[in-house]
């Protein structure tokens, strides 16, 4: 018989006593500077400057974390809701030490307010929405380390349970994830945990869909280098990539969302509403709104920029 010890990682960053970073947070301002920089660096080829793309996200960034917050809130209101204690309901509310954010929320949030950002500043919002997919990627990647130090977003036990009973030994769950998976030692035993059917080894759902993510990452990359995508393209691509993972993960997982009492798992539902939004913004982004190939727009910013060069020269 293997062992098997209940020893979860230490979710704590750094600890000081008076004040804690913890690494659920870490990993989320990690994908977030990660997503910035990257959208600098591709920003400056589309004419977008940094100083805009830097001040967009620090008006942006914290409403969207506001926003993922609200979403989770919204589905989980009887969790934070201490009735007759206004103060203590909203100190539940913004406390997310422990988790409790919605993607979906913080995507909605951050759409909305990149729509009004670039009309207020004047840039074009088809090239924004093309640094923000691969953006949203990377950071959702990355944010995922942080439920799986916080020992969330995890789906069902290994080989399932049936009956109250689990289909397969601690032995065999644990060979699934190190020899089936090849997965390291400190994620197997992190993922040995005290879930919804007791102690048992659990899908780490979190890797899933952050191997998801980095893959979808790496197809934009490449595909904005070709000559197919036209400008815009990549949030059409984000919404049908990111979606279509989302959907079949999230049914593994055992701390979904739910509509009210239906059943229904909030985050499929949206995931299929956003694969339906994607194809559609396609289809008109040719149609209606008639962007540019994306590598003509990259071609028309280089053509300025070396104009400004010549007449700096002269």
């Amino acid at each position: 018989m293997g062992i098997h010890n209940f020893d979860p990682l230490n979710n704590i960053f750094i600890d000081f006593g008076f004040f804690q970073w913890q690494k659920y947070s870490l990993m989320i301002l990690l994908g977030l500077v990660i997503a910035v920089l990257l959208g600098i660096k591709e920003g400056k080829k589309l004419g977008i400057s940094g100083e805009q793309i830097i001040d967009g996200a620090i008006i942006i960034v914290p409403l969207s974390i506001i926003g993922t917050r609200l979403w989770y809130v919204a589905f989980e209101w009887s969790r934070f809701y201490v009735k007759g204690d206004i103060v203590e309901t909203f100190l539940k509310v913004i406390d997310i030490s422990g988790g409790g954010l919605a993607i979906h929320g913080g995507f909605f949030t951050a759409l909305v307010s990149v729509i009004i950002y670039t009309r207020i500043k004047g840039i074009n919002v088809f090239r924004v929405f093309d640094l923000m997919a691969p953006g949203f990627l990377i950071a959702q990647a990355s944010g995922r380390w942080g439920n799986f130090f916080n020992q969330e977003a995890h789906g069902g036990v290994i080989g399932g349970v049936k009956s109250s009973i689990e289909n397969l030994s601690l032995d065999e769950q644990r060979e699934f994830l190190s020899g089936t998976l090849k997965l390291p030692d400190y994620i197997t035993n992190n993922m040995y945990l005290n879930g919804p059917d007791g102690l048992n080894y659990y899908h780490p759902t979190f890797l899933y869909e952050s191997i998801w993510n980095i893959l979808g990452f790496v197809i934009i990359l490449i595909l904005r280098r070709t000559k197919l995508t036209r400008t815009g393209d990549m949030i059409g691509f984000y919404l049908i990539w990111y979606s279509v993972g989302r959907f079949f993960i999230e049914g593994m997982r055992t701390d979904s969302l739910y509509i009210g009492s239906t059943g229904l798992r909030t985050a499929q539902i949206i995931s299929l509403l956003m694969i339906a939004g994607g194809m559609v913004f396609l289809v008109i982004n040719r149609t209606i709104f008639k962007q540019p190939k994306y590598f003509e727009a990259l071609a028309e910013i280089e053509e300025q920029n070396s104009k400004i060069i010549e007449e700096n020269v002269l």
